[in-house]
């Protein structure tokens, strides 16, 4: 069967001025075990090569697909992208059958295929041995119903079909590298070219704003010696410098963890990883950081989430404001770059929680904050108090624009406030003597290319969530 995997165009600052585009890890994965199934499997990155739909439309006629497979991993800001992309690719081809999966997919199967015909099926969950059988299941005409974890018309509606119990062997499934072609345009800052990896899936945590524990089920990880096979395959075949671990929690299993670190320590492969961590684990992990940098970890984005301990037991966070603050330090000490990732509106903001948000982050004294807004996803605990109050418009479901309405703050309120406070956190003069006076090159280097890309991203999202707050939110 012909198969045409398609990461649809949307775009953010983020990637276009600030870190660059990602391969879209979770088409890879699919697309792998097809094409080990002996399928013809292609693989048009959109989103990279920033088509028009009309662009893309003409790619899929010249493909003449069997099927189109589509999802994204920013995967409710891209639905309406993804969603206008395979309308108007059913417009032009309406005998080619249309796939959609990703975590906005799987929570609203139902509704998606009620309101969009231009979907035909919806693969919840886990994508490999799903997208596998399913593909399987149409070459033979058999019925649906008979595949796990689908959305799909039948009878006049749409039936879904049982839950598949999520996979126990990571590796039994490769990832299809080959299927980028050009490796060129993926890279990210001044470290080369770079790809997305994944060591393990989902998260033991039971944060209410968060819904990954709920999509992956169960924390899982691979084998440390194949996690590292594919790192080696992908810096000695396709020049890859830098990768970013795609892992909600990879550190969940210590002992787990640091096999894998050891293993990837023990190549000595020229590479480098970005890993989001909680700042409990880093602390946990004190003694175990000059492995981490060995192993070529560089940049953590701390998952703190809030400095405020009684946001924290509210959100079931479960961490401590005392330990997550010796995080940064901990790993300044061993050549590790940290950024703390803050949310705002876990609590009802105003002028002043921003001030003592930004008293406590100068305490925590990381290399980067990272502002981010919470956002309510209807499968979280969290939007239960909060979804009545929110933009109807997914595409600003980002992370970067404030959704949740607040009582004392308005929209443009929360936005000037948060960019204040990234920007008083990164002018502080003590950061700013440390850029300036550092004696490491390779440091220095790091500190002033971040500067230099992620300068631009806080103008453009200043500007354009302004704009958005001032004349389009809610409405």
């Amino acid at each position: 069967m012909r198969i045409l995997l398609v990461n649809p165009p949307y775009q953010t600052f983020t990637c276009n001025l600030g870190v660059g585009h990602h391969v879209p890890l979770g088409l890879l994965m699919v697309g792998g075990p097809l094409v080990d199934a002996g399928h013809e499997v292609t693989l048009l990155d959109a989103e990279v090569r920033h088509l028009k739909d009309s662009q893309i439309v003409t790619a899929v006629v010249e493909a003449q697909p069997d099927l189109v497979m589509a999802g994204h991993s920013g995967s409710t800001p891209a639905h309406p992208t993804a969603i206008r992309m395979l309308r108007a690719i059913k417009a032009a081809c309406p005998g080619v059958r249309t796939v959609y999966g990703g975590v906005y997919p799987t929570f609203h199967a139902q509704g998606v295929l009620e309101a969009e015909p231009a979907v035909d099926v919806i693969v919840r969950g886990e994508g490999e041995l799903a997208a596998l059988e399913l593909v399987q299941a149409l070459e033979r005409d058999a019925d649906l119903c008979s595949v796990p974890s689908l959305a799909h018309r039948a009878n006049g509606g749409v039936a879904l079909t049982p839950e598949r119990e999520p996979l126990t062997n990571l590796d039994d499934f490769r990832v299809g590298w080959e299927l980028v072609g050009d490796w060129r345009p993926y890279r990210t800052l001044d470290l080369g070219v770079s790809a997305v990896v994944q060591w393990s899936r989902g998260c033991p945590h039971l944060c209410t704003y968060c819904g990954q524990r709920l999509f992956w089920r169960k924390w899982r990880c691979r084998s440390p010696q194949k996690a590292a096979d594919d790192i080696e395959l992908l810096h000695h075949t396709y020049g890859v410098r830098f990768l970013h671990l795609a892992d909600d929690d990879p550190a969940a299993d210590q002992g787990a963890w640091l096999s894998f670190l050891e293993e990837l320590a023990s190549r000595k492969l020229p590479v480098f990883l970005h890993a989001t961590i909680r700042a409990d684990e880093v602390v946990r992990d004190a003694e175990h950081l000059p492995l981490y940098r060995q192993a070529g970890v560089l940049y953590i984005l701390l998952g703190v989430e809030s400095v405020d301990r009684t946001v924290l037991g509210e959100v079931r966070k479960g961490s401590d404001p005392e330990i997550d603050s010796r995080a940064p330090k901990l790993m300044r000490d061993n050549g590790i770059f940290s950024v703390v990732g803050q949310v705002v509106g876990l609590q009802e903001e105003s002028w002043g929680s921003f001030n003592r948000t930004l008293k406590e982050l100068v305490r925590y004294d990381s290399d980067w904050v990272n502002i981010m807004y919470v956002t309510p996803h209807a499968w979280t605990e969290f939007s239960e108090p909060s979804l009545p109050a929110t933009e109807p418009d997914l595409s600003k479901w980002d992370y970067r624009h404030p959704v949740v309405r607040q009582r004392r703050m308005k929209p443009w309120q929360l936005i000037a406030a948060a960019k204040w406070l990234e920007l008083r956190f990164h002018t502080r003069p003590g950061k700013l003597w440390r850029m300036l006076t550092t004696r490491d090159p390779f440091y220095h280097r790091e500190l002033f290319c971040a500067l230099r890309h992620t300068t631009p991203v806080w103008f453009a999202e200043l500007f354009e969530s302004m704009w958005w707050a001032l004349f389009r939110a809610g409405r």
